[in-house]
């Protein structure tokens, strides 16, 4: 009878921290902080054990960006809803006007969904200059127009000065799901295999830091602009060279790192991403050393990540490239196996390190 080896010590270690991180985040605090709006740990604490808690269903337990429903029809619709408190509410590259119409356009497009209306609903403290809040929708009906989405419905709701901090917008967004039959798949965690290849469409964490950079509470400068824009275009074009894509996700609360821990904690996986080949400009990378912060965990409003069959990859790279929105897309990473749930990223020095899910809120409200 043949002896059973022992673990070693870093399976023993792995699997300590697997169960860990299997575990349900329980919501601690009994007040709401602002890391409850970050994306991260405290995000899905919040969500789980209040609003899951309450609404718990089969659509909406998938988590996705958007819910797809199943029409009479046989066709089937993404739907995605999405608030936006940005301060400042203009900053390098774009406006809070362009990322109420850009984030929830691709929430939907991240469903596969080709975004075709939009509802706009407006909270508006009182005092708030009327000029402004022009400019403002002005931004919203141009991103509209290059998103190719019309905003048919609305409302307006005005409180009292010193309540609302100038503008809050809520978005909401319906399309329908391009090329998939009654017996599709189409994108979910459920289809993500070990081989598949990580992709990310850009450059990462600058919008993140432009914004913070705008709020100027920081002593610094630097020429960096949001990368807010829509990525329906994009999707379709990655779609059309890569069919068989897995899954997508547009990286924004909790960046990079958060949007991938959710990923391998739903499908089961282990994904491990090579830290050189991250795309990351100079002046972003500076200002997030500074800060004393990773780019994997910083917001991103034009960019999405895609896990593709290793087959399809270069062919998915070159539809990207061929856009000007990916045109510095990349292999980021790869799926593996073993051990499940876990991100590990391999260090330029030779070495790894776990990469977990965003911890508290350092660049609050940038979306």
């Amino acid at each position: 009878m043949t002896e059973a080896t022992a673990p070693s010590r870093e399976e023993v270690v792995l699997d300590r921290i697997e169960a860990f991180r299997r575990r349900r985040p329980r919501l601690l605090e009994e007040n709401i902080t602002s890391a409850h709006g970050a994306g991260g740990k405290a995000s899905a604490a919040l969500i789980d054990a209040v609003f899951l808690e309450a609404f718990r269903n089969d659509t909406l337990a998938d988590m996705a960006d958007g819910a797809v429903l199943d029409l009479p029809s046989g066709e089937r619709l993404a739907f995605s809803t999405d608030s936006f408190v940005v301060k400042p509410l203009r900053f390098p590259g774009g406006s809070i006007g362009h990322l109420a119409v850009h984030g929830t356009v691709n929430d939907v497009a991240m469903m596969g969904a080709r975004p075709t209306w939009m509802s706009a609903a407006f909270v508006i403290e009182e005092g708030f200059p009327v000029t402004e809040l022009k400019a403002i929708v002005a931004d919203m009906a141009e991103a509209a127009a290059t998103s190719g989405v019309q905003v048919v419905t609305g409302d307006t709701k005005v409180v009292n000065k010193g309540a609302a901090d100038g503008l809050y917008i809520n978005t909401s967004a319906v399309g329908v799901v391009q090329s998939t039959g009654p017996n599709s798949p189409g994108l979910s965690p459920k289809r993500v295999r070990p081989g598949d290849k990580v992709l990310v469409s850009g450059t990462i964490g600058d919008h993140g830091v432009a914004v913070m950079l705008a709020r100027g509470d920081l002593n610094l400068e630097a020429d960096i602009k949001s990368d807010t824009a829509p990525l329906n275009g994009l999707v379709e074009a990655l779609l059309t060279a890569a069919p068989n894509t897995r899954w997508l996700r547009d990286p924004t609360r909790g960046g990079v790192a958060t949007v991938l821990n959710e990923l391998a904690r739903a499908a089961e996986v282990h994904v491990v991403l090579d830290e050189a080949m991250l795309p990351v400009r100079g002046p972003v990378n500076g200002a997030c050393e500074i800060l004393g912060i990773d780019p994997i965990y910083v917001a991103n409003e034009g960019k999405l990540i895609a896990v593709v069959p290793p087959e399809e990859a270069e062919a998915a790279l070159v539809a990207m490239r061929a856009l000007p929105v990916g045109a510095d897309a990349a292999l980021i990473g790869e799926i593996r196996e073993d051990p499940p749930g876990i991100v590990l990223i391999n260090t330029g020095f030779g070495g790894n390190r776990i990469v977990d899910m965003l911890v508290g809120d350092p660049l609050p409200r940038i979306c």
